[in-house]
């Protein structure tokens, strides 16, 4: 790709640059969340099990996670924006394939394509966010993508319980066509390449093997990876065990998923903004600590009250609401650390960062939600445990000098 056709970012504003990178980062939760409204009819359609339809999450999540390994380094070499059109045009096909699936398992192979598509738009916008902005404006920038990506989860179950009830689950799928449809066109006309030709990485195995093995190698990196990780897990366990929170704890129907979805979300917009304005004032542990000390206040009122208390509106939910501010307030930070740790191959580190939160949610969804869902307790001291996991984490990396690791930047 030449610079010549790049489209220069100056020529853009950072608002309609964060519109559009949120955007696309919403395909994942769309993906998700969209859909779950639909699940009792599409185990009538084709004699699924709960079991086969927790799966299609998995289906989506683990290629998900896998093809964020390789995002962001073929981003380092071919540029950020033919990386995301590209995948673009894969999605579109693959979420087709599933409003005409005729069976269980085109369903669920149309889901893996899905998959392998839906993370490239997230994992490269984040190193297209670094690649123009540092320090102070970089999180600022970020916080504004989350804030906006944020109403993602919170509208998705509501559209798609709206489209359930009025045409069924395969309008659901349509949906997704329609959505990624005119990110393609937007996208094609007004995104920006943010990585200059210069700066382009080889594309060949050995620099590629080495450049993994550097990245994987740094402990720093890996704690702050893993504490990501570790708090979106925690959170996770609500989305996935969303059916059973809204079904069964609540008695409410598919279209209140927003009961859930709503707080959550609205405390991820809350915890944004209130990271991208304390940007540039406080120090990144300052930040930290603020946004761990929401989640460790939300955890404790959420093992609190689940353990004297049936679940119940509003207090199950605000629970939830008050967690999700945290790591919204402590995530800005703690992923512009890991790109910092290796700015000529920030794609490749998103697209590591990006895996192992993949990983993580798939393990959650399939491992951890089915044994603990039918327990709010259970689920309340799960949750709490995961945090504890991401805020060692989050300690260790703040302990570890930089001088203990050999860095190349």
């Amino acid at each position: 790709m030449s610079d010549a056709n790049s489209v220069p970012i100056v020529k853009r504003s950072a608002r309609e640059l964060a519109l559009l990178l949120a955007a696309l980062s919403m395909l994942g939760p769309f993906s998700i969340d969209t859909y779950m409204p639909s699940f009792p009819e599409i185990g009538q359609s084709f004699g699924a099990t709960s079991m086969q339809l927790q799966f299609t999450i998995s289906a989506f999540l683990a290629p998900f996670a896998t093809m964020a390994l390789f995002h962001g380094a073929i981003a380092d070499s071919f540029g950020r924006r033919p990386v995301i059109l590209i995948n673009l045009l894969i999605f579109i096909a693959a979420s087709a394939g599933c409003a005409l699936a005729q069976v269980y398992h085109q369903l669920l192979w149309c889901r893996v394509m899905q998959g392998f598509a839906g993370g490239a738009g997230m994992i490269v916008g984040r190193a297209m966010i670094r690649d123009r902005f540092a320090g102070a404006e970089a999180q600022r920038m970020m916080s504004s993508v989350t804030m906006i990506f944020g109403l993602a989860p919170a509208i998705a179950p509501i559209i798609g319980g709206w489209l359930q009830a009025a045409f069924g689950w395969r309008s659901v799928f349509v949906f997704l066509v329609l959505y990624a449809a005119s990110l393609l066109v937007v996208c094609s006309w007004r995104l920006p390449e943010t990585l200059p030709r210069r700066e382009l990485q080889p594309f060949a195995v050995r620099p590629l093997l080495a450049n993994y093995g550097r990245v994987l190698g740094s402990l720093r990196f890996g704690l702050l990876s893993s504490a990501i990780a570790f708090n979106f897990a925690a959170f996770f366990l609500y989305i996935a065990g969303a059916p059973t929170v809204i079904y069964q704890w609540l008695g409410l129907n598919e279209r209140e998923f927003a009961w859930l979805f709503v707080p959550g979300i609205s405390g991820i917009v809350i915890g944004a903004f209130v990271s991208g304005r304390v940007a540039g004032r406080l120090a990144a542990w300052q930040t930290l600590r603020l946004g761990y000390g929401v989640m460790f206040a939300a955890v404790v009122c959420n093992v609190g009250y689940h353990f004297t208390a049936p679940p119940a509106l509003p207090w199950t939910v605000l629970c939830v609401m008050l967690y999700t501010g945290g790591m919204a307030i402590a995530t800005p930070t703690l992923t512009l650390q890991a790109l910092d740790l290796f700015p000529h191959n920030r794609g490749m580190a998103a697209s590591l960062q990006a895996f192992q939160q993949g990983i993580f949610t798939a393990i959650t969804a399939v491992a951890i939600v089915p044994h603990v869902a039918d327990s709010a307790p259970a689920m309340a001291l799960t949750a709490a445990t995961l945090l504890a996991c991401g805020a060692l984490c989050g300690h260790g990396f703040l302990r570890r000098p930089r001088n203990k690791e050999k860095q190349h930047a």
